[in-house]
C-alpha cells in the first residue's frame, strides 16, 4: 500500500507542476489552459491526499487494536494468537513500541496532508473567483505558492513517513502472523 501512495504522490506532484508550469507560459498545449488541467489535478489531489490520511489513521488503529487485546483484561487473546503464549510480556513491550511510533508517524503526517487539502482547496476557489474576476490575481497566485511549498514539504514528510509506517506495519504483521492481505 505504501509504494501505491508514493505512486500517487508523486503522479499529484507531477499533475500539480505541470498545471503550474502551464500557468507560467514556461509549457503548452494546444487544446488546454490551466484552467482545464487544474480541475482534475485538484480532484487527484484532494483524493490522494486523503487516501494518504485514512492510511495513517488505519495503521494507527491497527496498533491500537492490538494493543488494547494485548492489556485488557477480557480474553480476546485468541483474536491473535491460535496457541496463546504463557509469557506475553515481550510481545506487550514489542506492541507497545511499535504502536507509539504508528502514532507518532501518524501525529507528523496528518497535518501537512491537512494543509495540502486546505491550500489546494483555496488555491482553486481563489482561481475560479479570478478567472471571474472577483479577486486580483496576486491573492489566487499567493495560494498556489503556498500550496507549491506545502506540498514540497508535504510530500517529503509523507514519503518518509510512508516508508517507515510501511516498516512498523510489516514487524506489528509479522509479530502475529497477521497475512499481508488483511489491514
Amino acid at each position: 500500500m505504501a509504494y501505491l501512495l508514493r505512486a500517487l504522490i508523486v503522479l499529484i506532484n507531477a499533475g500539480f507542476f505541470i498545471t503550474f508550469l502551464s500557468a507560467k507560459g514556461v509549457i503548452t498545449f494546444e487544446k488546454f489552459h490551466h484552467i482545464h488541467l487544474a480541475i482534475p489535478s485538484y480532484l487527484l489531489m484532494i483524493f490522494v491526499q486523503a487516501f494518504v490520511m485514512f492510511f495513517f489513521i488505519g495503521c494507527s488503529r491497527l496498533g491500537e487494536n492490538v494493543h488494547t487485546i494485548l492489556f485488557s483484561k477480557e480474553n480476546k487473546l485468541s483474536e491473535l494468537f491460535d496457541e496463546i503464549p504463557h509469557d506475553l510480556a515481550p510481545y506487550k513491550k514489542e506492541v507497545t513500541k511499535l504502536n507509539s511510533q504508528l502514532l507518532v508517524h501518524k501525529r507528523q503526517v496528518i497535518p501537512h496532508v491537512m494543509l495540502i487539502i486546505c491550500l489546494a482547496t483555496l488555491g482553486f476557489l481563489l482561481g475560479g473567483a479570478h478567472d471571474t474576476n472577483l479577486v486580483g490575481k496576486n491573492i489566487h497566485q499567493g495560494a498556489i505558492y503556498g500550496l507549491l511549498v506545502a506540498l514540497i514539504l508535504g510530500s517529503i514528510r509523507e514519503w518518509i513517513h510512508l516508508g517507515k509506517n510501511h516498516r512498523l506495519l510489516r514487524e506489528l504483521k509479522g509479530l502475529f502472523q497477521i497475512p499481508d492481505s488483511s489491514m
